[in-house]
């Protein structure tokens, strides 16, 4: 649409006001919101993992079937590997590497090699000169205005996911991305270049930073993977996370806060800066842009396990994602499903066993039945929309 300075600018802003709130959440309410954090239990976790899967209504774009067509087929794939209970292999088929699979490869695979896949048997060539709208450095005061609330709402919902352990940046910008669709006017132009989807997706990840600090300082639980490993750095050089953090290392907590809102000023620094130089990347010839997509999906994946599998499973992915374009299958569900899967199952399975066998905790823990309800709302709205609108016509 020429709005590429517009974009990358909003997704700049949107992360620096996602990662600074939720820091500033961070200094000032750690106690009261990790102790309200420590109330999710595995029913709750499993109630925000099907919260999470039932977004796919929401971006299964013109055909609900399509949508949950492509959901299942990833929460298929999301059950090959170790079963989370019992801990042996399922459909492994006897490959050790499929012990885990890991969501990243197949999302390079469904979102970046597919497009160069398509690119390449339509034989796109973005001529020269393409016209690219890069503009100011700053958002213009109209755009700025039209998505803080949107950041607002979005940064919030990533500090609330953060503080749950096991939840992560993923998960918040596929809920932020949702509820903003859903609290919008216009739900029919998110897909096609509608900002607010940006500025959701980037502050609803970023916000996810000072959310999963939360438990990790204050009562010494990471809440991702990045905070595990803070949680030993700093458990090796003396200080315990913990309530008596604040106390003990006062000065080495609030010298953290400080840094992180540095680095988050130099991220919209650096990030507007290079504006113009990301934006003209849509100038390149199309015959010299695509392979360099590919070599830097291959080259992306590997660098993750330093493993050929992991390229093959890539490239597997991009082969399905471009046939799934082709009849019309969106991407994302298969994507959300990988991640949300195995935390709804071994969540729900970690339920089941606590309360006997027995399925009451769906209804008796009323987190995780206003996060069901949620859900069911969330699933019903586009068919209760879709048969309305068809009732008009």
């Amino acid at each position: 649409q020429g709005k590429a300075g517009l974009a990358l600018s909003a997704a700049t802003f949107s992360s620096f006001s996602g990662g600074t709130l939720s820091i500033i959440v961070l200094m000032f309410l750690s106690p009261v919101l990790a102790s309200w954090a420590l109330k999710f239990s595995a029913s709750e976790s499993f109630a925000l993992a099907t919260f999470g899967l039932s977004i796919i209504a929401s971006i299964s774009g013109e055909s609900l079937i399509k949508g949950l067509i492509a959901g299942v087929g990833g929460l298929l794939i999301a059950t090959i590997g170790l079963d989370p209970m019992g801990g042996f292999p399922r459909f492994t088929g006897g490959f050790v590497e499929l012990m885990n699979v890991p969501f990243i490869p197949v999302m390079i695979g469904l979102f970046a090699a597919s497009e160069a896949f398509r690119s390449m048997e339509q034989n796109q060539q973005i001529r020269q000169g393409a016209k690219v709208a890069i503009g100011s450095l700053l958002l213009p005061w109209q755009t700025l205005r039209r998505i803080a609330l949107t950041i607002l709402r979005s940064s919030g919902l990533g500090v609330f996911i953060g503080m749950i352990p096991g939840a992560g940046a993923d998960i918040a910008a596929f809920v932020a991305y949702n509820e903003t669709r859903r609290f919008s006017k216009t739900p029919e132009n998110f897909g096609k270049g509608e900002i607010k989807a940006v500025a959701s997706c980037e502050a609803g990840a970023n916000g996810c930073t000072g959310g999963a600090l939360l438990p990790m300082l204050t009562l010494g639980i990471p809440g991702d993977a990045v905070t595990a490993i803070m949680l030993g750095a700093l458990t090796l050089q003396g200080m315990q996370p913990g309530p008596l953090m604040f106390t003990d290392h006062g000065d080495m907590v609030y010298t953290l806060f400080v840094g992180m809102i540095f680095c988050y000023f130099m991220l919209l620094v650096l990030g507007l800066l290079s504006l113009k130089v990301i934006g003209n990347v849509v100038k390149i010839p199309g015959n010299i842009l695509t392979p360099m997509i590919l070599a830097l999906c291959v080259v992306g994946t590997y660098a993750l396990n330093n493993s050929l599998f992991d390229v093959g499973i890539m490239l597997i992915a991009g082969v399905v994602g471009y046939f799934m374009q082709k009849g019309g299958y969106p991407a994302s569900p298969v994507v959300l499903a990988l991640i949300m899967g195995p935390m709804a199952e071994s969540n729900f399975r970690r339920a089941l066993s606590l309360s006997g066998g027995s399925l009451d905790f769906l209804y008796t823990r009323p987190i995780t039945l206003a996060l069901l309800t949620l859900a069911a709302f969330t699933l019903l709205t586009p068919i209760i929309r879709k048969i309305m609108r068809l009732r008009r016509q």
